[in-house]
């Protein structure tokens, strides 16, 4: 049994992220990059309020720690943009990661809202 939880990945300690994550993985680019801007917006925003970040090169080798050595394999690794945005995720603190949890699950209420509404459409 502990073997199973060494092979989880980083996001599946969080049940809501893991979800959030596991929804995001099938949602088309374009949505997966809104996700990832908001995301660093809200991670910069949060260290630079805590003074975690002093300079753009603090913001850098914050992103640079969670790179995958062994190349592209994650599906976030397509993009480098996706890449940053949970490589910067995975660094960061708890209570960060519980706010942009939150974010991320709200986008994607919105969005499964809008979809639903789209396809519903006149009929509900």
């Amino acid at each position: 049994m502990a073997n199973m939880s060494m092979n989880r990945r980083w996001y599946d300690k969080d049940p809501v992220l893991s979800r959030a994550m596991g929804i995001l993985e099938t949602s088309d680019d374009e949505f997966q990059l809104k996700v990832a801007l908001n995301l660093i917006k809200v991670i910069i925003e949060h260290n630079i309020e805590s003074d975690s970040y002093r300079s753009v090169d603090d913001i850098l080798g914050a992103v640079e720690e969670g790179r995958c050595e062994r190349g592209k394999e994650r599906w976030y690794d397509l993009n480098e943009t996706i890449r940053t945005a949970f490589q910067m995720l995975e660094n960061s603190p708890d209570d960060v990661k519980s706010t942009a949890t939150c974010n991320i699950a709200s986008l994607i209420r919105e969005k499964l809202r809008d979809t639903y509404e789209a396809e519903v459409g006149e009929d509900y």
